[in-house]
């Protein structure tokens, strides 16, 4: 892959991950607050936790930083997958805003 083609899969991955939390917020009380700054965007939780996801550039990467801990993403097939086998972004998303919400969260590619 480019960095050109890295760079847009990214920053698409960060705008749906951004309009999931919108869509999130008009469909429930969840009140994800989102915030984007650059390549990363942070989610926090109304109990104040929170999911950092950032573009590692060099690296052709996306990472996800949770209380889980953190976890490192390629493009393969068609998604970002876990470079260690754990899975695809956003049901490794889903499983983390759940846990860290208190509340069964969805996130959609």
């Amino acid at each position: 892959m480019t960095d050109s083609e890295y760079l847009d899969r990214a920053d698409a991955l960060l705008k749906v991950v951004e309009s999931n939390c919108d869509r999130i917020n008009d469909e429930s009380d969840a009140d994800i607050d989102n915030q984007r700054v650059g390549g990363m965007v942070t989610l926090t939780f109304t109990n104040q936790s929170q999911i950092v996801i950032n573009q590692q550039k060099p690296l052709h990467e996306i990472w996800l930083a949770a209380r889980a801990g953190g976890f490192h993403y390629r493009w393969l097939d068609g998604q970002w997958q876990d470079t260690k086998g754990q899975g695809e972004f956003f049901s490794v998303l889903s499983g983390n805003a759940t846990s860290q919400a208190g509340r069964h969260l969805v996130f959609h590619p």
